[in-house]
This record gives C-alpha cells, sequence and structure tokens, in this order.
C-alpha cells in the first residue's frame, strides 16, 4: 500500500472527506458506488465495478433478476438450460 501522506478527521456522521486531488487522480465523481473492505485494522476504499456473480468478470456485464452476469457466463447457462 502507498502512503499519500494526507490525513483527514471522522465528523460526528462518520464521514471522511477524500481531497478533491485523489478523487480526480482515482476517477471518482460524485455519486460514484464505492465499495467497503476490513483487512485487519485497515479499512480499504474501492471504486465499485459491477462484476459478474460467477466469474467476477467487468466487462460486458448486463443485469438480470438484479444480478450482473457477463455475456459469456450468461451464455453457459443458455447451454446447460438447453440440454
Amino acid at each position: 500500500m502507498k502512503s499519500t501522506g494526507i490525513t483527514r478527521q471522522v465528523d460526528t456522521l462518520g464521514r471522511v472527506v477524500l481531497p478533491k486531488e485523489l478523487r480526480r487522480n482515482l476517477g471518482l465523481d460524485v455519486n460514484d458506488a464505492m465499495e467497503i473492505y476490513v483487512d485487519g485494522e485497515s479499512i480499504i476504499l474501492k471504486k465499485y465495478h459491477p462484476s459478474c456473480i460467477f466469474c467476477d468478470e467487468v466487462t460486458d456485464v448486463v443485469s438480470y433478476n438484479g444480478k450482473m452476469i457477463c455475456r459469456s457466463c450468461l451464455a453457459k447457462l443458455a447451454e446447460e438450460a438447453a440440454k
């Protein structure tokens, strides 16, 4: 992990402001979704990219009944269903 040397205070509602330069460098925009992970005592924020529930592919993903499925896995499911 690379340290930025930037520190921010947690406000009374538990919010932390990400500096504009950091948001710009990471391509984060207003209303972008973030995933939150915990690793020991570390909190990791990651820009959310919908991924396939089967293979974690993030490209060519479609929503089916609220679940994200890539077209490759969708084709495989169709093949299995046709059997």
